[in-house]
């Protein structure tokens, strides 16, 4: 039987954000160190590496998780989308542009786990109140912003999407 410790690192293939990498990693490295150190992809960040702050939200096969508790490896065959993404949805780009409008970011470091979560939300639950918008983000953390700022600029691109300012169709694109 092969174990980790038999061979401590593997061949993992991915999509990342629309490109096709091939790389061998650590079967121990978490999917937030796989795309910082070995993507270059500095956006997500490490915050409390328990699965608790939300800092390091990023989405596997259309699915948010957390990046620190998920293993590379398990990433393996799977399509990962960070915030960086080279072609944002409209969605994406329209919460960028209400997180700048409602001045939703201060320091930044919850900003890219926060952008996820909301696209999340946008995507899922377009119908949702302010109530659900606090609800639904309460699993990231920020410490400079309060929270109401980062609410409000949601409950903006939902009233967008619900104006018809944002087809749905381009939600999920």
């Amino acid at each position: 039987m092969n174990t980790p410790l038999d061979n401590p690192s593997m061949r993992v293939s991915v999509q990342v954000n629309g490109q096709a990498l091939v790389r061998q990693v650590e079967c121990r490295k978490h999917l937030i160190d796989f795309l910082r150190e070995d993507c270059g992809l500095k956006g997500s960040h490490v915050g409390c590496e328990h699965g608790v702050c939300g800092a390091c939200t990023v989405r596997v096969d259309g699915q948010i998780v957390r990046g620190c508790l998920v293993l590379a490896a398990q990433a393996d065959g799977r399509h990962i989308e960070t915030v960086e993404t080279l072609t944002p949805s409209p969605a994406l780009r329209a919460l960028q542009d209400a997180f700048v409008a409602h001045n939703a970011l201060q320091c930044g470091y919850c900003t890219p786990g926060m952008l996820m979560a909301a696209l999340d939300l946008v995507e899922h639950k377009p119908d949702a109140n302010r109530e659900q918008v606090r609800e639904w983000m309460s699993g990231n953390y920020c410490r400079c912003t309060g929270y109401h700022a980062i609410v409000d600029a949601v409950c903006a691109v939902l009233e967008k999407q619900k104006a018809g300012g944002l087809q749905a169709s381009e939600v999920r694109a």
